[in-house]
């Protein structure tokens, strides 16, 4: 996986910046291939930090009603500014 997508999981976002980082922290990665790797992981962080505030977003929808547990209407989350 060389790119984030709307469609990339938290899972696959994490395992790919994982990756990223374990390549970038061996120090035997060139300069040029070391930027390149430094700008899609943080992609995939910001991927990582979007599915994590939908989540967060989901359960704080989440409240007693007289019935019982209900959801309310959710916002879409804020991306993150940079």
């Amino acid at each position: 996986m060389t790119e984030s997508t709307p469609e990339t999981t938290f899972e696959a976002a994490l395992e790919a910046l994982e990756a990223r980082v374990a390549s970038l922290e061996s120090g035997e990665v060139p300069l040029d291939q070391a930027l390149v790797l430094f700008e899609e992981g943080m992609a995939f962080a910001e991927t990582c930090h979007d599915r994590l505030a939908a989540a967060e977003a989901r359960i704080a929808a989440l409240t007693r009603t007289p019935d019982g547990v209900g959801a309310s209407p959710l916002d879409e989350p804020e991306p993150l500014d940079g």
